[in-house]
């Protein structure tokens, strides 16, 4: 037994509680392949965590927090510092799944000491079990430099958004033969430098399922194809709290929707003086 901070929800503060530490590890993860699809979905809060963790055998604490939570155009502005904070959050959140943190632009492209500097911060301030870097062939090095070194890194091949300005968009990756090609080539090449695992965004699908079947470690799908190893989604945007979403996204709820809803009836008692009632007001004591 070990204890970790979880939000008691009916209280909404944050108490320690003690709870069983079966937390899925990379060895497991990396066995998988093949087996049963690894579910994985995102998450930057310790309420959505400790929600998505009994049913997730990974968190990615993904830099898509730029756009999800903080409003940002894009990945490029996200910071380490925001990266560690949402990353020790879902940490305190979750005891069962393996928790995974972007590593964010510009904090491990130029060496990989950079790179193990950058890598090595993160999980001291967070706890995480693992990193993910975008990037192929040219990342290599990197990878390998840091999973000698003891940190695990999850590989991201295909459409990688931290390249938007160089891809010129966020379009499908691989329709011509000599891009397919390189996504192949980039996606071994991070799996054989010992990545335990690979996103695969943006692809068509042909690309995808040839590439989980050519490496070792399980390739996880994001707009990629069903016969990947696992998949990967923006939990926001599969719970349906926004109004547009990629093409790759299934909507499973209106969470949007229904918040509205909650809101407008919210506002209505308030105006009508029917909230708070005598069930939310304290009475005098006798």
């Amino acid at each position: 037994m070990s204890t970790t901070y979880t939000i008691d929800s009916s209280t909404s503060r944050a108490t320690p509680v003690s709870a069983p530490m079966k937390r899925l590890t990379v060895p497991a993860i990396r066995k998988r392949k093949g087996g049963d699809p690894l579910v994985m979905l995102t998450a930057y809060t310790v309420r959505m965590a400790q929600l998505l963790d009994p049913h997730c055998d990974m968190l990615l604490v993904g830099d898509s927090l730029g756009q999800v939570v903080y409003g940002l155009p894009s990945t490029i502005p996200v910071t380490l510092e925001m990266m560690a904070a949402h990353g020790a959050a879902v940490v305190r959140g979750s005891y069962h799944s393996l928790v995974i943190v972007d590593m964010p632009f510009g904090s491990y492209e130029a060496s990989p000491q950079q790179a193990f500097e950058s890598a090595s911060w993160m999980l001291k301030q967070t706890g995480a079990a693992a990193v993910k870097m975008e990037g192929g062939t040219a990342m290599a090095e990197t990878v390998r430099f840091l999973t000698e070194r003891g940190i695990p890194v999850m590989g991201h091949v295909g459409l990688t958004p931290q390249a938007v300005n160089a891809l010129g968009g966020y379009g499908a990756r691989g329709r011509s033969q000599e891009e397919a090609s390189a996504i192949i080539d980039d996606g071994r090449a991070i799996a054989a430098a010992g990545a335990f695992a690979l996103v695969v965004e943006g692809v068509v699908e042909p690309i995808a399922i040839e590439l989980t079947r050519s490496i070792d470690c399980p390739a996880i799908g994001i707009g990629a194809s069903a016969q990947c190893d696992g998949q990967v989604l923006v939990a926001e945007d599969m719970l349906g709290l926004f109004e547009r979403t990629p093409r790759f996204v299934k909507k499973f709820e209106d969470m949007a929707g229904r918040i509205s809803a909650a809101v407008e009836a919210y506002a209505g008692d308030v105006r009508s003086r029917a909230f708070p009632g005598s069930e939310q007001t304290y009475a005098p004591k006798n």
